[in-house]
C-alpha cells in the first residue's frame, strides 16, 4: 500500500480540491467547479505565509484536503490559534482513517509552529463530523456564527 504525504497544495491541485468540495451535500449547492474565482482565491491563500492549503496524496493522487490558517491575536497572552477548514476526504477513502491522519497533521503543525489552540467550525448538519471530532478531542464549547455577505 502507498503512503500518506501531505503538502502545500499547488495550483495544479485546485480542480481536484474543488471536485472535492462539490461531491458534498452543502458544497454541491455553494460551488461551482471551473469558476476563474479559485485561482484568484488560490493565489491570495499561496501568497499568504499564515495559510496552509494541504492535499492528501496516497500513490501520487489527490485523496484529501484542508486548509490551516494561523491566526494572531491578542488574547490568551498573545497567542495564536490555528483554525482547520474545508477538510474534505474523496468518497472512495472515506472511512479509511485518512480524516484523522489529516487532523492529526494539523493539530502536530499548528503546535510546531506554536499555536495555543487549534479550532475549526462544521456545519451544525454534519453530525458524524461532530462525533468525529469529539473523538479526537474537540469540544463544543463555543456557538459560531456567520452572516452571508
Amino acid at each position: 500500500m502507498d503512503s500518506l504525504v501531505i503538502r502545500r497544495a499547488t495550483a495544479e491541485d485546485v480542480a481536484v480540491i474543488v471536485d472535492m468540495l462539490v461531491d458534498d451535500p452543502l458544497g454541491a449547492k455553494r460551488e461551482a467547479p471551473g469558476d476563474a474565482a479559485y485561482a484568484e482565491a488560490f493565489k491570495e491563500i499561496e501568497a499568504d505565509p499564515r495559510q496552509f492549503l494541504a492535499v492528501a496524496e496516497i500513490g501520487g493522487e489527490v485523496v484529501g484536503t484542508m486548509q490551516l490558517t494561523f491566526i494572531p491575536g491578542l488574547s490568551r497572552r498573545g497567542s495564536t490559534r490555528a483554525l482547520i477548514e474545508a477538510v474534505r476526504v474523496r468518497a472512495d477513502q472515506r472511512g479509511s482513517g485518512l480524516g484523522q491522519q489529516l487532523a492529526e497533521w494539523a493539530i502536530d503543525t499548528a503546535r510546531a509552529r506554536g499555536a495555543a489552540m487549534v479550532q475549526l467550525t462544521t456545519d451544525a448538519s454534519r453530525v458524524d463530523a461532530h462525533r468525529f471530532y469529539e473523538r479526537l478531542g474537540f469540544v463544543a464549547s463555543h456557538v459560531g456564527m456567520k452572516l452571508a455577505l
